[in-house]
C-alpha cells in the first residue's frame, strides 16, 4: 500500500474490474465483509465522489480511495 495522498497505479490485466473486487485487488482492503462495509458507509470515493455501488463497474484510469488511499486502475 502506497503512503496516504499518493496515488498507486494497479493493473487489472483486462477491461474492466467491480468496485468490491478492485478494493480487495489493490489491497486497500482485506475482505469482502469490509469491502461492504466501508462502501455502506460512504467511505470509498470514485473520482474523487463517494459511491455506494460495490458492484460498480471501474474502467481504466478511475482513482478509487479509501482512508486517504488511493489507487489509479489500469490496463
Amino acid at each position: 500500500m502506497t503512503t496516504p495522498g499518493a496515488i498507486e497505479d494497479v493493473s487489472i490485466g483486462g477491461e474492466g474490474i467491480r468496485l468490491g473486487q478492485f478494493l480487495k485487488f489493490a489491497g486497500l482492503l482485506d475482505s469482502g465483509g469490509d469491502v461492504k462495509a466501508a462502501i455502506a458507509d460512504g467511505d470509498v470515493t470514485v473520482n474523487g465522489e463517494v459511491d455506494l455501488r460495490r458492484g460498480r463497474q471501474l474502467q481504466h484510469g478511475d482513482i478509487v480511495g479509501f482512508e486517504g488511499h488511493r489507487a489509479r486502475v489500469c490496463p
